[in-house]
Formats: C-alpha cells, structure tokens, sequence
C-alpha cells in the first residue's frame, strides 16, 4: 500500500504549479483598456461644431485635407436605437452591393518629382451617409464628396438635374463654370468608362455626342450623367483637366453629400489622375466617433508629415486581375489577447480593405474562431441582446472601466494592424447596456472579407499603387 502521507509535499508541489501555470493564462493576455464613463461622456459632449470642415495645408509636399467623425455631435439622443439599426441595415446593403460585384465580375472575366496634399476628411454620418466625407474643389465651388476606395469614377449632382436625392450644398452648376468642358464618345477616356465603372460609355451613332455614363452600385443605388472635364482643387493643389461625372440622375445611398471621390485604382480615379503630381500614394487616418474629433487625407509626400506612434507595417497588395480596381490584401491571421487563431480560410483568397464598408466581415469560421476566443477571454460580463448584424453583445452599464482583448489583424510579410479600443465595441446605447463586438460574420466561406473602416480609426493606412503596398502604423488621429 502506498504511503500518501509521503507523497502529499510531492503532490502539492505539482498542484501549486499547476495553480501557478494556469494563473499565468488567465493574466498573459493582451488587453487594453476602455473608460466606459469617459467614452459616454466623448459621445455625448461637445459643442455640436460643423459638419463640413473645409481646412487644407501643405506640409513638406504633402496635400492635407481635414476629415471629421460627426456620429455623436450633440447631447440629444433621439431614437437612437432606429438611426443605429438604419447605419447597420445600410452597411449590409453595401456589403452585398460589394459581393455581388464581385460574383458579377468574376463570372463575366475571362522617378517623377512628388508632390503632397492633405485634406480634411470627415465623417457623413451628419449627411446621413455611412462613409467619411472631405471637401474638394471643383470649378471654384467647394463641393463635401464622400471618400471611397472601392469605387473609381468621382461624380457630384449637377444642374439641371432630372432626379436628384437632397444634399447640403447647392448643386453644381456648369454653365457658370468657364473650365467646364464635356467629354465626346470618340475619346479614349469615354471608352476607358467600361473598366472604371463596368459600364461602357453610352453613346449614339454620332461619335461627336456627349459621353454619358452609368454606375450602378448593387443595392439598388446609382449615378447617371455626362462624363467631363473640370478644374479640381486639392486643398490648395490643382489637376487640371480632371475627368469626373456630372450627375444627372442620382439615387442611393448617399445621403447629404454632394457626390463620390474614386479611390479605386483605374484610370479615372483621382489617384491616377493626379499621379504624376502625387505619386501614385495617398493615405488616411480616420478619426473616432468622439465630439469634435478630425483626422485627414493626405496626397502624396513622405512619412514625415504623419504622426504614428508606431513604425509602419507594410505589405504587398494582392494581384486580383478580375477585380484589379480594388485594394486587396493577404490576411494570414488574427490574434485576439495575443491568442493566435486557426481557421481554414486563413490565406484563401484576398480580403478587400474599403474605406466605404463600416463593420468588417470575416468568413464564417473565421468569424466563429474569432468570436469563441473573444468570449473565452472577456468573460463574466452579463450578456445583452444582439443588434442587428452584431450578435456578440454585452451589458456593461454596471462598470466604469474594462480591460478588453486586443484584436490584431496579420498580413503577408509580417505587417499587422491593431485595431484601436474604439474599434473593438459598437456602443448601441450610450449607457453601455447594450454594447456588442464590431464584427461580423459574412454569409458564406466563399465571399470576399471586407476590412471595414470602423477597425481602421486611429490608423495611418497608406496606399502606394506604384509599388503596390500598404502600410498600417498606430496614430492619434487629428488635423493639426
């Protein structure tokens, strides 16, 4: 017979170290930390400033437009629940805009010396759009466009307009712009329409006729018009002769602004029309939902006009020639708490960064791994009822302040992105009793992942098409 009193050190030795070994677990994680009544009293403050920021610079070559987050601008919260649940619904809709471009198009395929602009670039939730907004110049008028990496064509209302949705400006008028000049059918620029917008430019059996296109963006919204040319202002930054559409017919998801800035990769985009000043690079940093807050748009220049706090991560924009106008991405990973994941469609395919989508959508395994692991570490927390594409949701209306898992996005050749705290919880009631994860699961392992610019606030995200990549690097965002 076993003596067990000669044993019971031995045995509880390995149960301290076991105790000690599992301790560790729990504690090792990455976390950071969110000031629930902070976070409340940045949404619901502020001295409701405007909506439309129209500051610009220059710095070290570098074009800079102003951007602004306009969710919460004022301390009256009416039916905020309905105007959320309003934000989500169109966000799926772009989603499935998105998606069915793609299946669309896939079924149907077979040195310069560089300049820089920044520009303000705000949110148009004010304009009841999803999207960020920055004011451009367009024949002397100041025009509030949203901005769109996944589209090409930058159009705005024009005058006489046969159907136009309302917005905050006046429209456009060309017959008051001297530099306003229409594009004819027998151009290589109307014929350059198919691979800009999927649409050939329409056109009758005279060639010497105005060029009118189409963009239809899936959900029902589209843009009709007369391709032309114009003066555009950057900031203080001017491309002449710059091709844009003059929308005639107009209806969608657009809200109150005055049109769409293409960021898209084609040969109309503003990209590639103001490539031999800016280089090809553009970059963003998107600013958080907080009163007041504004981040920019910079064209062109070097990394000595940003303000990261951590070096940028760069890597290599994924090659799709059937969708060869978007910016994708090879994402090899996530980690959540410094938890790496597995999942099979890690390294299946691109997923798309866009700066038109608001929550990212993972692949459902994907999702599915990410949300388990997720719960595994933020746990003991009451639970609170979905919201609409949310379904991993909380009630932390009992606690000032709690640690969450840090989520980490990995791409090809070892560059990640961190997505901010702001970016990790979807506040859908400002007393943080009904708070949900900001991701969601798309319907099928075979649709394209979406990185939505909801996880991308407070980054510096910087496109080079010349070189085809893209970096991440951490940044406070703000104009100054």
């Amino acid at each position: 017979m076993v003596d067990v009193m000669h044993l019971l050190p031995m045995m509880l030795s390995l149960l301290f170290l076991y105790l000690s070994i599992n301790a560790n677990e729990v504690h090792c994680y990455e976390e950071k930390a969110l000031s629930l009544q902070t976070f409340q009293w940045k949404q619901q403050s502020g001295n409701n400033p405007s909506c439309l920021s129209r500051k610009s610079r220059k710095e070290n070559g570098a074009t800079i437009l102003e951007m602004k987050h306009t969710d919460y601008r004022s301390g009256k919260i009416i039916d905020w629940n309905k105007k959320l649940q309003k934000r989500l619904i169109l966000d799926d809709f772009h989603v499935r805009s998105l998606q069915s471009r793609f299946k669309n198009t896939a079924s149907a395929a077979g040195t310069i010396g560089v300049s820089e602009a920044q520009m303000p670039l705000t949110s148009g939730i004010k304009l009841q759009t999803l999207n960020y907004i920055v004011t451009i110049g367009l024949g002397g008028r100041n025009m509030t466009v949203i901005v769109d990496t996944g589209s090409d064509l930058t159009w705005v209302q024009c005058q006489p307009c046969k159907l136009c949705y309302d917005q905050q400006e006046p429209l456009f008028n060309p017959s008051s712009s001297p530099s306003y000049q229409s594009v004819f059918c027998n151009s290589s620029t109307c014929q350059s329409l198919q691979f800009a917008s999927r649409n050939p430019g329409i056109c009758g059996s005279n060639q010497l006729t105005t060029c009118n296109y189409v963009v239809n963006y899936g959900d029902g919204s589209y843009t009709r018009g007369e391709l032309a040319r114009e003066h555009l202002n950057l900031g203080t930054t001017p491309v002449n002769n710059f091709v844009f559409g003059c929308g005639r017919n107009n209806k969608g998801l657009f809200g109150g602004a005055s049109g769409l800035m293409g960021l898209g990769r084609s040969d109309l985009s503003v990209i590639s029309q103001s490539s031999a000043i800016f280089g090809g690079v553009f970059s963003y940093c998107l600013p958080s939902t907080e009163a007041g807050a504004s981040g920019s748009l910079a064209m062109g220049g070097d990394s000595s006009v940003f303000k990261n706090f951590t070096p940028i991560s760069y890597t290599r924009m994924v090659p799709n020639p059937q969708l060869s106008t978007f910016y994708f991405l090879n994402l090899t990973g996530i980690s959540i708490g410094g938890v790496a994941l597995q999942a099979p469609s890690f390294g299946k395919g691109g997923i798309l960064i866009d700066s038109g989508t608001v929550i990212t959508r993972l692949a459902p395994s994907v999702y599915e791994a990410v949300k388990a692991e997720f719960l595994k570490q933020f746990s003991g927390f009451p639970p609170a009822p979905g919201f609409s594409i949310l379904d991993t949701c909380f009630n932390l209306s009992g606690y000032q302040e709690v640690n969450i898992p840090a989520i980490k996005f990995h791409f090809e050749g070892n560059s990640e992105m961190y997505v901010d705290v702001t970016g990790i919880f979807y506040f859908v009631k400002t007393d943080a009793s009904q708070v949900c994860l900001a991701l969601a699961s798309l319907s099928y392992e075979d649709e394209i992942g979406i990185i939505g610019n909801y996880q991308q606030k407070n980054q510096r995200v910087v496109y080079d098409s010349k070189q085809s990549m893209l970096g991440f690097a951490g940044e406070s965002c703000s104009f100054i």
